[in-house]
């Protein structure tokens, strides 16, 4: 999947001069957190979040500073240079730039860097919890196989042999380096017999833990 099938083409933006006072309205206003900020042709020129508005605000205490500051134009306090996406970046990418940053929003850009979009971590994480089908009526089955070509097919052909749809399969590696683990969301509501079948073909089942079962 593809950031430009998934990110929030309906723009919300600001200009250098602008206030930031209106950057507080337009987040209060649209429940957002981040908004980019362009100049005349729409090319990103920075971003700013509500952490930065309340970074930069002075005390509450003081009112007349309060009234100075949200008419202070938001290029005094926005984020540049922006980290970005492209339209064509995968979405599982994005995700780790997300995650590596530790920032909640990419603005997305095309060519000049013109803005086309936004992509927020809400957005990515509703999008993977679709890919994974967790959010659908589900079983996960977790097996620890052998790190070598061929394993994946082995185990799909027993749910195909017992009929059973599979909606997703993750795959992340062992801590002994030799093993992986392979995680696989079914459209069963009862793995029970699956997880039989897996065992008696030699395979290690880490979840579900059933009591009886995994011992």
């Amino acid at each position: 999947m593809l950031v430009e099938e998934i990110m929030n083409t309906e723009l919300l933006y600001l200009y250098p001069g602008d206030s930031i006072g209106k950057a507080l309205e337009y987040i209060d206003k649209h429940k957002i957190r981040h908004v980019p900020v362009v100049d005349e042709h729409l090319v990103l020129t920075g971003i700013v979040s509500d952490r930065d508005i309340r970074d930069a605000s002075p005390s509450i205490f003081h009112t007349r500073s309060q009234e100075e500051h949200l008419k202070k134009p938001v290029s005094r306090i926005m984020t540049f240079p922006v980290i970005t996406a492209n339209p064509l970046d995968v979405v599982e990418e994005t995700a780790v730039v997300l995650y590596k940053n530790h920032i909640s929003a990419l603005p997305v850009t095309g060519a000049q860097d013109k803005l086309l979009g936004i992509l927020t971590e809400s957005t990515v994480l509703h999008t993977l919890v679709e890919l994974t089908g967790a959010h659908q009526p589900s079983s996960r089955i977790e097996v620890k196989a052998f790190d070598q070509p061929g394993e994946l097919a082995a185990l799909t052909s027993i749910f195909h042999r017992m009929q059973i749809n599979l909606i997703s399969v993750l795959v992340y590696p062992g801590k002994d380096n030799v093993s992986k683990y392979l995680a696989f969301r079914v459209q069963t509501m009862d793995p029970r017999e699956v997880i039989n079948e897996l065992k008696e073909a030699g395979y290690e089942v880490s979840w579900p833990r059933i009591p009886g079962m995994n011992e």
